[in-house]
């Protein structure tokens, strides 16, 4: 039995700098994106390349598109490789330096990794996905229904003219579509790719060739479903941009958006501000009193479910089934609203009972399927750990956001006062070692210098004893809690 679709709002925030996308469902967030002019997405745009190292052996080569890192290649994603792997050509056979070739982004640059490139390249309209170097018609694997497949192979194969090349892919927003407009969808992408083929021809690598459309276009041909109720557009020239688009390529978009006039602004109105901000927060508050406590890091993403103040009405194994229960809609949510990617461990609350472990899997599994990206779930590890990989194409909410602490280094701790007073001692005895300075002057926080006022007096008096000089203190109001100088006088 297919899930029950819950109807849905889109909040749509744009401001000259960037463009927020909230999903809403029972006035829930569920999605969020956000796209800044400064560092607009490339995932999807193809350029022409120009190779500049190959590796024979990492079977990869770096090519130039023209951004300030150079884009990666690997021999799997070489399009005449990809269709038949026993007959596959190694790298160094199939490339050359200074060689110019047709490349698509398939992930952005994250952190110090530059985007991942494929030869194989595919257009995205709002039914079909074009792919010019295929013949054949596949159908998205989110259609189960093998008949329903088949009925959207035939009827796209009804539209197609007898000269037609390139084969497609019948996008899951297909099966619930009431009106299949196929063919204004192959004239659009027939369009956009003699438009690429005419630029390739003209083209000096590397340079960009076929751009994909901003974030505010490509809710109306991704998003979009029979279950959008209202599209909300808090710009009015935005918003006519979008219609005149929908008008064109997406009618059933067009009477569901609406030009947001309010004074109040439109994610404050939806609480979507205060949403963000806790998507921020390495604690997650459940409603039954339990909590998650999510650390990112580079390699892994770690989710940890505590039972916090929870206790439940029949028995401790009822509270932890709960909890757990409940922790795997608000993860499934998280994963999304942070777009947290690559290896994620959750760590749920011991359970005795295989029956309460297989039901937290299922229902975890069920939650997750309203993602639209690439997920792979394992069973329950030996230690009681799931494991778990989300397809990264592009940076987190908080990597998008945020950027380390200059004061703990990203660390998310700081050094006490304490442990930087005794580092500061240390520094002393190793400077007066070295030098014979008449005085030496401590330059450090507030915190810091008011603890060798207090505390740790009696040390500095023994340190300025025992090397025979003077030891002054300075406040210096800029300084964090870690930082300090030792000044020879």
């Amino acid at each position: 039995m297919s899930p029950k679709i819950m109807s849905e709002e889109i909040l749509i925030n744009v401001t000259p700098q960037e463009t927020r996308v909230a999903v809403m469902q029972l006035g829930v967030v569920q999605d969020l994106h956000i796209e800044r002019g400064s560092s607009r997405g490339i995932v999807s745009n193809v350029y022409l390349g120009k190779v500049k190292r190959v590796l024979p052996g990492m079977q990869s080569a770096f090519i130039d598109i023209g951004l300030e890192r150079s884009a990666f290649l690997h021999v799997v994603d070489i399009w005449e490789n990809s269709r038949n792997i026993e007959t596959a050509k190694p790298i160094e056979k199939v490339l050359f330096e200074g060689q110019t070739l047709l490349v698509q982004v398939i992930k952005e640059p994250i952190g110090s990794k530059g985007a991942r490139l494929s030869t194989q390249l595919s257009i995205a309209g709002r039914l079909l996905v074009y792919l010019p170097q295929e013949t054949h018609i596949g159908v998205s694997q989110r259609i189960e229904s093998e008949e329903q497949r088949d009925a959207l192979r035939a009827r796209l194969q009804a539209v197609l003219p007898p000269e037609h090349k390139g084969g497609y892919i019948i996008r899951t927003v297909a099966e619930a579509s009431a009106e299949l407009d196929f063919g204004a969808d192959i004239a659009y992408l027939d369009k956009l790719w003699g438009n690429l083929q005419i630029a390739a021809k003209t083209a000096s690598a590397p340079q960009l060739l076929y751009q994909e459309l901003d974030i505010s276009l490509r809710v109306l041909r991704d998003f979009v479903s029979h279950a959008t109720t209202r599209i909300l557009v808090d710009s009015r020239s935005t918003h006519q941009r979008m219609l005149e688009f929908a008008q064109a390529y997406i009618p059933i978009a067009s009477d569901r958006l609406e030009h947001y006039p309010g004074v109040r602004p439109l994610f404050d109105l939806y609480g979507v501000e205060e949403e963000i901000e806790r998507a921020l927060s390495k604690r997650v508050d459940l409603k039954s009193g339990g909590y998650l406590i999510i650390d990112q890091t580079e390699a892994l993403t770690t989710i940890d479910v505590n039972t916090g103040g929870y206790v439940g009405l029949r028995s401790f194994d009822d509270t932890i089934f709960k909890t757990n229960l409940e922790a795997t809609q608000v993860i499934a949510r998280q994963l999304r609203l942070r777009n947290l990617g690559g290896i994620i461990i959750c760590d749920f609350i011991d359970m005795d009972t295989h029956e309460h472990r297989d039901a937290v899997l299922e229902e975890f599994k069920k939650a997750l399927a309203r993602d639209h990206t690439r997920i792979s779930v394992n069973d329950f590890s030996a230690l009681g750990l799931l494991e778990m990989t989300r397809k990264r194409t592009r940076e987190s909410l908080a990597h998008v956001l945020c950027e380390p602490c200059p004061t703990c280094q990203g660390r998310g701790e700081v050094k006490t006062a304490q442990t930087v007073c005794y580092e500061i001692l240390r520094e002393i005895l190793r400077e007066a070692r070295q030098f014979n300075a008449r005085e030496y002057r401590i330059l450090g926080s507030q915190q810091v210098i008011d603890l060798f006022l207090d505390e740790e007096s009696q040390a500095l008096a023994m340190l300025s004893d025992f090397i025979a000089k003077p030891i002054s203190l300075q406040v210096e109001t800029m300084y964090n809690q870690e930082q300090y100088d030792v000044i020879l006088m």
